[in-house]
């Protein structure tokens, strides 16, 4: 026996609501705000930020391009011109030749993930280099060798095993944490800012598909006394609506009754993302050292701050030169040394010019002036001296 009893209503059935996909997120936001630190899951994490937010690659880039190019000069004159060669035609990763897309692809690794590791290839008899090799960081780790201060570099191949030849491996570490073995990337504190910036450019997005495809909401009201809508009903009007606007031409929709249609989302404010956007590219250009003008950024600014942005970057890509220099010195003394030269090499960076040459010729123009001045009251006062000497009176 039933207690309840349940009443029948007019209406037959309820209309489906299907809710918008509202928690979809991009996967690559998604990776950048729910991340967790782990080793493991850095290397992704790095790479998905430079795909992800353009302004980032492009500091990047344009960094290593400002590095300039370098020349190295042999303690033994009979060295030069074999060096030079080998400089120039070395092969190295992805098909190319000479020292310098080696040293791009290391410096471009050492900036994403704070460690690169490269690798110097003998040729099959052992008698001088043959190849010079870009490791990738999900092959191999960075270890220490019992002493925090000799590193080796083993396999990722579950055990850990040190690679062979441990003298002809290139490994750097830019920034390491006191007490470790691990770099610090140049993005490190950058995966929340830039989630966040994400955040707001899926929004924009989704916000102008929307304006462009507008969405509409069309309520039927029947009249006091007319029966129920029902289901089939208002699947009629809700087909008549999709042919309407379906249709390539201009086309009306007509339906008894009260109909309102209105377009969903209109009365709301769009938001204003200029404000926020801007302070968060500005915390990345500053983690970054890169002066926004650079990346063609026309934040205003004055001509004495784009000169002080200059001298910052400079001293930045001075320090990034200072961690290259030791692998392009180890490079050459290995192939100096099988092809029975001796001796050691130095590594000598092309000046960084990031001024108007008007400024530095005016900059050597005063320097010459002070030091024609200083020269004039060195020799005034040595003038001044030897007037006020007097001879002793011989009486």
């Amino acid at each position: 026996m039933k207690f309840f009893k349940r009443t029948k209503t007019e209406v037959s059935e309820e209309l489906p609501v299907l809710p918008s996909p509202q928690g979809v997120r991009n996967r690559s936001s998604a990776f950048l705000t729910d991340y967790s630190p782990i080793r493991s899951a850095e290397l992704e994490l790095y790479r998905s930020l430079r795909e992800s937010v353009p302004i980032i690659d492009a500091a990047l880039d344009k960094i290593v391009r400002l590095l300039g190019n370098f020349d190295v000069i042999a303690d033994d004159p009979s060295a030069e011109k074999p060096l030079k060669s080998f400089l120039n035609n070395v092969r190295c990763t992805g098909g190319n030749f000479g020292i310098y897309p080696f040293v791009m692809t290391y410096i471009n690794d050492l900036l994403t993930y704070g460690e690169a590791v490269g690798e110097i290839v003998l040729s099959c008899d052992n008698s001088t280099v043959d190849a010079l090799y870009n490791a990738s960081l999900k092959d191999v780790s960075i270890e220490a060798d019992g002493n925090p201060l000799n590193l080796i570099v083993c396999l990722n191949d579950g055990n850990r095993t040190p690679a062979r030849y441990q003298s002809l491996v290139l490994p750097t570490l830019m920034k390491p944490e006191p007490g470790t073995v691990r770099g610090t990337s140049a993005l490190k504190g950058l995966p929340f800012v830039s989630g966040i910036l994400l955040k707001i450019f899926d929004a924009v997005g989704k916000n102008w598909e929307r304006v462009g495809n507008v969405r509409f909401a069309v309520n039927y009201k029947p009249e006091q006394g007319s029966p129920a809508v029902t289901k089939k009903q208002a699947r009629q009007i809700a087909d008549e609506w999709s042919r309407a606007m379906r249709s390539e031409e201009v086309c009306d929709f007509i339906c008894v009754g009260d109909v309102s249609v209105k377009v969903i989302g209109a009365d709301n404010q769009s938001l204003d993302c200029d404000v926020p956007v801007r302070h968060l590219l500005e915390q990345i250009v500053s983690k970054l050292g890169i002066p926004p003008f650079v990346l063609g950024l026309s934040w205003s600014t004055s001509e004495r701050m784009s000169v002080q942005q200059a001298d910052i970057l400079t001293s930045e890509l001075e320090y990034y030169r200072m961690l290259l220099t030791p692998v392009i010195a180890k490079i050459c003394r290995v192939f100096l040394k099988l092809n029975g030269y001796s001796g050691g090499v130095s590594v000598k960076w092309d000046l960084i010019n990031l001024q108007d040459e008007v400024e530095l010729s005016q900059a050597r123009l005063n320097n010459a002036r002070a030091a024609q001045i200083e020269k004039n009251l060195k020799a005034g006062e040595t003038n001044e001296i030897t007037s006020d000497y007097q001879e002793p009176d011989p009486s």
